[in-house]
């Protein structure tokens, strides 16, 4: 009619698709405190990695005329009460908390995957076995079952490794059971199923890839958590033996002195902070990453 306004048809334009690698690098890296994480991770694996080459001096190399040594141009970061380098220890230091962490995160991992696995799509008695057992560990805090474990079995590395791994393993199973609660409901599985499919085949290869987006995630962010239950336990004198370099023993060493020379308990428990704050802020940044409500878009 004469005088209405003319109209026009809005168009909505769908949401540029763009490479998954392009987004979830855009995504992964859009925060600067995960790049500062990443950046400080590598610097760690690198120096746990060539420890015995970067490191100025042997960390067990005792010389009792320079103990308590502040910092100088001999030793950058002074040293300790045998006369040990401090940076020398920390770069040892950095190896030993490094492959604990790897360790027990890989062991507990792995195992809790395949009890979760085994749980969820069972289901019935495997199901309440599995889960009442777990549901039994998990009663005790993480570093409180780990305390007890390593002081029944003793010092040393393999021991503090087998007691963070049984006290974590609870954490994998379970999210790894709800994952296949709830995966094993599509119609793809049931039509699996419905051509013979195999169990082994069934979990490995359709059930498996489709829950492992959190999995990955929690695995980031539990290293940062073992990392500090290891230092945790060496602080105690139930982790690492000596003379083995471990930030968390370093500490406790270092206590009687706190006042005098605070830099001996200040270097390892800020190395400690580090590591564990980079680990958390890379499981944060891999959680916004592989979020599937950004797939596709950016």
């Amino acid at each position: 009619m004469v005088g209405e306004p003319l109209t026009y048809p809005i168009e909505s334009e769908a949401a540029p698709r763009v490479s998954e690698f392009k987004r979830f690098r855009r995504v992964f890296l859009g925060r600067g405190v995960v790049i500062f994480g990443l950046v400080i991770l590598i610097i760690f694996i690198i120096l746990a990695i060539f420890a015995p080459l970067v490191a100025p001096y042997n960390p067990n190399r005792q010389d009792l005329n320079n103990t308590l040594l502040t910092p100088n141009q001999t030793h950058l970061l002074g040293t300790d009460i045998f006369g040990r380098d401090t940076l020398s220890r920390i770069i040892f230091g950095a190896r030993t908390s490094l492959l604990i962490g790897l360790s027990v995160v890989f062991i507990s991992s792995a195992t809790g995957m395949a009890l979760g696995l085994i749980a969820g799509y069972f289901g019935g008695w495997t199901f309440t076995i599995i889960m009442r057992l777990i549901d039994a560990l998990m009663t005790f805090p993480m570093i409180i079952l780990a305390l007890v474990i390593a002081s029944l079995l003793g010092n040393g590395m393999k021991n503090v490794i087998v007691a963070l791994t049984v006290s974590i393993i609870p954490v994998y199973t379970r999210l790894m059971c709800a994952q296949v609660l709830s995966v094993k409901q599509n119609d793809y599985i049931t039509a699996c199923r419905s051509t013979g499919c195999g169990y082994s085949r069934l979990l490995i290869i359709h059930i498996l890839p489709n829950c492992l987006q959190p999995f990955i995630i929690l695995i980031t962010m539990m290293l940062g958590s073992v990392i500090l239950a290891e230092a945790g336990l060496s602080f105690l004198g139930i982790g690492i033996e000596p003379p083995t370099a471990a930030w968390g023993s370093m500490i406790n060493e270092a206590r009687p002195y706190l006042f005098t020379n605070p830099i001996l308990s200040l270097i390892p428990g800020v190395a400690i902070m580090l590591v564990a704050f980079s680990f958390n802020m890379v499981g944060d940044g891999l959680r916004d990453a592989l979020d599937p409500r950004l797939r596709g878009t950016l």
